[in-house]
């Protein structure tokens, strides 16, 4: 099948994307101290069952959360909302985009999402939610489009969607059938941000009502990158048409942002494996300091046509990515319903950004280019003398993404017979993935304030590197120069089948095949000279030029099938409370991780492409006069048959199992006081391998958060805070160095100052925690002083809103 064309230009996308910070429409969402009211039990979902159906009903564990509880917890990026969830673990470390996100134990084994499908309105943003460089959240946004976020654990997310078998978080968005808008302007006051955001929708005509809304940024960013970092924006639009028997919908977005992406970074570790103590090195600080600088605006090398190329470092992340979609839902005689739900996306873009590959002294840096080898700074050829003595092996992750178009399509049909419901559907989804691995090696000084380039030179006197650019690619990683061009082909049909056995018990259960056809080819890199800054001089770099070898690729051509299954039960013990039950088993397929083993990419049987997940679930639901609380138990194995991860350069193949506790509840202590929070106890253990018995990696036994918040003067005013924290985890599999645990503590204070405006100060982060999320270093020497490549979480951050609501 040929490839989905990607033709659609930019033209005339900065004046649309004037009209935009998370805003929301006053009549869409409640109150903060209202929070239950979003919570009900008898509140309908829609994500991740085959008919909306009441939270008391549905035996699956399910979160709720509106605009309000999510400015509570007062998120820098998509991922940090995330954090609020139960069960759900989202390293938000890496900015904008690039989080590692999973759930109830399931290990983060290759970055991104790989067992939690991120939606947008009941479709995957990506069919694949681990696409190197190309994870789910870099093309998903908040704004004020949003009414609401859903998110199911486990449950029924295997048979309802592909590669999801861990879980989905849905964006559902405004439909303007409630009159209203924002204008909200944000800008930070302990750094530099300013971001505008506008939305409304309202009813148009007889059962006609439109939303349409987004945002505009710009500025450096919680860390300092030396640039305008996050530049960019988001456009949505919708129509609504009701009908006397149903509704359809068609919708729009358009996104185009920039935003730095933040990679590990230098830390300083003390102490021991067991008990160490985290801290910033002399010079950098881990919570405000970046890689990105000045002096390493551009990244210059030969693209995969052989031409000279030049990728922008300021463009970090920059998806880019127009939809277009249609919904409908309409009632028919006899008891038959139809649901369809359709969407293209064009999406391209970039992702690039510094990757330290090693952090040395100065010495060690030099003696690993000969002996006798100084170093000097290139921007001004003295001799190297940073403080800290320590210099950065720089690969920079320059990746193109080329064409990641999908087109997705869900339908439904369902048949009420008395007790018994049966709803049949059908999936399909192609999914492109296109990308070009067009990877330099620097040399760069240790430092948070623009860290300079440093030049080597041999002991015979000569000039191994360029302005800091010692390799055009990446030797001390076999140079991944490469590029992959292919297509996932998914057609997956699906049933389910509800049983009302009597007024308070009901049986679910839904079965799902997944047949892929993967098409295309991947191609290494190959090297020659080549003179990159037309000085007519081969200087040392240019002696070996890495560049994508497009004469000797190799052919992608197999399929994959696999089945989905799911059976739960839940009891009305009351009215106000029920319990469930739930197995089901499904599977994550791989997609571009593969591409690298030399495998036999023509033969399905032979090629590791699915990873499984076998999870049980027992839950209560409860709802109480001033709250509610859901408490779920839950086992979980993971077969895994590896995938790449390009910062450790490895395949990653292990199995795992896992067991544990998710809570969640809220309290209206009395009319002006809530208290809302929630605990996920997870023991997860490796059981295959080298690792065998062993913790998964960055897996805390304990997360946990709790969010507090008081209305004063009057309904209007509110205040709060929220603590966002975790226990102790390991680096790696081999349970040597651990990360310590931590609590972030954010806060927010909303004041009306006239009707309709108000003014918001929100913090994060306030006591400036230093947060370790990941380490690229397993372990440490024990009581020496240690320098490791770790992501933090940003550090405190301040920022103010006018809002108007109208």
């Amino acid at each position: 099948m040929k490839k989905i064309n990607s033709s659609m230009k930019n033209s005339g996308l900065i004046a649309a994307l004037l009209l935009c910070n998370l805003g929301f429409s006053q009549n869409e969402t409640t109150s903060a101290i209202d929070s239950t009211k979003t919570t009900k039990l008898e509140d309908v979902v829609i994500t991740g069952v085959a008919n909306p159906r009441a939270k008391i009903k549905s035996s699956v564990s399910i979160t709720t959360m509106d605009v309000k509880q999510i400015d509570q917890s007062a998120p820098r990026s998509t991922a940090e909302i995330f954090r609020s969830i139960p069960g759900i673990r989202s390293e938000s470390s890496g900015g904008e985009g690039n989080s590692n996100i999973s759930v109830r134990g399931v290990p983060i084994s290759s970055g991104g999402s790989k067992y939690l499908q991120i939606q947008e309105d009941g479709l995957p943003v990506l069919l694949f939610g681990d696409i190197a460089f190309a994870t789910a959240d870099i093309f998903t946004r908040f704004d004020g489009n949003v009414a609401r976020i859903e998110a199911i654990r486990g449950g029924s997310a295997s048979t309802l969607s592909s590669n999801s078998p861990g879980g989905i978080i849905n964006f559902i968005s405004k439909t303007g059938k409630t009159e209203g808008g924002m204008i909200r302007t944000t800008f930070g006051l302990d750094y530099n941000n300013f971001r505008t955001d506008v939305d409304y929708g309202t009813k148009i005509g007889d059962g006609l009502y439109f939303h349409a809304g987004g945002f505009y940024r710009a500025g450096e960013g919680v860390r300092e990158t030396g640039s305008t970092s996050n530049n960019g924006g988001q456009v949505k639009f919708n129509l609504t048409k009701e009908f006397e028997n149903g509704k359809i919908t068609v919708f729009a977005k358009f996104l185009n942002d920039r935003a730095a992406a933040y990679m590990p970074m230098p830390v300083k570790v003390t102490g021991t494996n067991s008990n160490p103590n985290w801290g910033s090195v002399a010079g950098y600080d881990a919570t405000t300091g970046a890689m990105q600088s000045i002096y390493l605006n551009h990244n210059v090398g030969l693209g995969t046509d052989g031409q000279l190329r030049r990728g922008i470092v300021a463009d970090g992340m920059n998806p880019v990515s127009k939809s277009i979609g249609a919904s409908a839902s309409f009632d028919l005689e006899g008891g038959w319903k139809i649901t369809e739900n359709g969407r293209f996306s064009s999406n391209s873009g970039g992702f690039i950004a510094p990757f330290p590959a090693e952090i040395g002294s100065a010495s060690a840096i030099a003696a690993s280019f000969g002996a006798g080898s100084t170093l000097t700074f290139a921007n001004s050829g003295t001799p190297f003398n940073n403080p800290n003595g320590l210099v950065s092996r720089i690969h920079m992750f320059d990746t193109k993404l080329n064409d990641l178009n999908n087109f997705m399509n869900d339908l439904r049909v369902t048949k009420k017979f008395d007790k018994i419901g049966v709803t049949a559907g059908y999936f399909k989804s192609i999914q492109n993935i296109s990308m070009s691995w067009l990877w330099n090696s620097y040399l760069q000084e240790v430092s948070d304030n623009n860290p300079r380039l440093i030049n080597v030179t041999n002991a015979t006197g000569t000039l191994l590197s360029d302005n800091g650019l010692y390799a055009y690619g990446t030797p001390a990683w076999g140079n991944l120069a490469r590029n992959y061009d292919t297509q996932y082909n998914v057609s997956a049909p699906y049933v389910n089948v509800t049983l009302d056995a009597t007024d308070n018990l009901s049986f679910e259960g839904g079965l799902r095949y997944d047949l892929g056809k993967v098409s295309g080819s991947f191609a290494g890199g190959t090297s020659r000279a080549f003179d990159i800054n037309n000085n007519g001089t081969i200087s040392a770099p240019e002696q070996n030029v890495f560049a994508v070898n497009t004469a000797n690729e190799t052919a992608v051509n197999y399929d994959y099938d696999y089945v989905s299954y799911t059976l739960g039960a839940n009891y009305l013990l009351t009215a106000k409370q029920s319990l469930f039950a739930r197995y089901s088993k499904g599977a994550a397929a791989k997609a571009d991780r593969i591409l690298f083993s030399g495998l036999d990419y023509l033969d399905g049987d032979k090629i590791n492409s699915l990873d499984f997940l076998t999870q049980a679930e027992l839950g209560y639901k409860l709802k109480f006069p001033k709250g509610y609380a859901y408490a779920t138990a839950f086992h979980s194995k993971t077969d895994e048959e590896g995938g790449f991860e390009a910062t450790s350069n490895s395949i990653i193949k292990n199995n795992y199992k896992s067991y544990g506790l998710e809570i969640e509840s809220s309290y209206n202590v009395n009319d002006n006081f809530n208290l809302k929070g929630a605990m996920t106890y997870t023991k997860a253990e490796i059981t295959s391998g080298d690792n065998n018995g062993n913790e998964p990696r960055r897996q805390p036994k304990l997360m946990y958060n709790l969010m507090p918040t008081y209305n004063f003067s009057g309904k209007k005013n509110t205040l709060g805070l929220s603590f966002i924290g975790q226990t102790k985890a390991y680096a790696q599999d081999s349970n040597q160095l651990v990360m310590n645990g931590f609590v972030i503590v954010n806060g927010f204070v909303e004041v009306e100052v006239a009707k309709g405006l108000s003014l918001n100060l929100s913090g994060n982060n306030l006591l400036d925690t230093l947060a370790i999320t990941e380490s690229e270093e397993g372990n440490i020497t024990d009581n020496t002083v240690n320098y490791v490549r770790a992501r933090p979480m940003p550090g405190r951050s301040v920022s103010m809103a006018l809002s108007y609501r109208f």
